[in-house]
């Protein structure tokens, strides 16, 4: 039997949290501390958009609110509040934690215009606010920008009192950016996401039920041509101006791109993963 290397998880998911992070800065054209200036208000338009579909998440969730009657609510990363309009019905408060200005103004327009009177807002990142123990602690796609994963998940489950739910990114390890980061750099993985994250939990000793998403894949990526497609692939890949890769991935996105309506569109590879555990 030959001997097997071992990924270092936490390593690789704090490593595409700062390739992600130096991506962002190479992408903006503000420069605003607020990473959600000027975006806030598109991003919560397209949550309304996606919602308007029924998800399993989302009945997880109202499932859970009513198996724990009137529960206090921690709301980690809340941004614009689509999740905070829908559990505070059935919670005796939620607390809802951002760190965007842009964010924060969209989530109190909407608790002033649906009168959600049970919400606390606390601005700031998760790990440097302090918050009472919740019953339950709710984190939808907000990790990402956390470079210590299990620094992230030890703090949840010191503020909870029955139930932790995440809601994740499960890209499809057959999709065109794991082919080209396989390419690359030997393996699938050009983001923070569940395949990581799961196997760090693992090594912390959580063992988390999954509700995989199956009927609703995120909306694809679409450019207007196929260099634009080929900068937004080696941005992700982190070879930035590294022209060394370039004739292989153009071939790669010749090949997987569908030209439709004037516009090159990605193959759709990702859905959502709920993982939630009782602590």
């Amino acid at each position: 039997m030959k001997q097997i290397e071992m990924v270092n998880y936490v390593h690789l998911w704090r490593d595409l949290v700062r390739l992600g992070e130096e991506r962002r800065k190479r992408k903006t054209k503000n420069h605003s501390k607020d990473q959600w200036h000027g975006k806030a208000a598109n991003f919560d338009l397209r949550v309304s958009e996606r919602w308007q579909q029924q998800d399993s998440s989302r009945a997880f969730v109202l499932q859970t609110l009513t198996e724990f009657p009137e529960p206090t609510v921690l709301d980690i990363g809340a941004g614009s509040g689509a999740w905070v309009s829908l559990m505070s019905p059935f919670a005796k408060t939620v607390t809802a934690i951002d760190p965007s200005e842009s964010m924060l103004a969209q989530l109190e327009r909407r608790i002033e215009e649906e009168k959600l009177l049970n919400v606390n807002i606390i601005k700031g990142c998760w790990l440097e606010v302090k918050v009472e123990k919740h019953d339950i602690c709710f984190c939808s796609h907000a990790m990402y920008g956390a470079d210590d994963l299990p620094a992230f998940i030890r703090g949840m489950q010191e503020s909870t009192n029955k139930r932790i739910i995440l809601l994740i990114r499960a890209p499809g390890e057959e999709g065109l950016m794991a082919q080209a980061m396989n390419m690359v750099w030997g393996h699938p993985y050009d983001s923070p996401n569940y395949q990581i994250a799961i196997n760090i939990l693992w090594q912390m000793g959580i063992f988390p039920n999954v509700i995989m998403e199956k009927d609703h894949l995120w909306k694809p990526w679409s450019h207007a041509s196929l260099e634009d497609a080929l900068i937004e692939m080696k941005n992700r890949l982190g070879l930035f101006d590294n022209q060394e890769w370039d004739n292989q991935l153009r071939d790669l996105l010749k090949s997987s791109l569908l030209y439709q309506s004037g516009e090159y569109i990605w193959p759709t590879a990702m859905r959502t993963a709920l993982l939630y555990w009782d602590v």
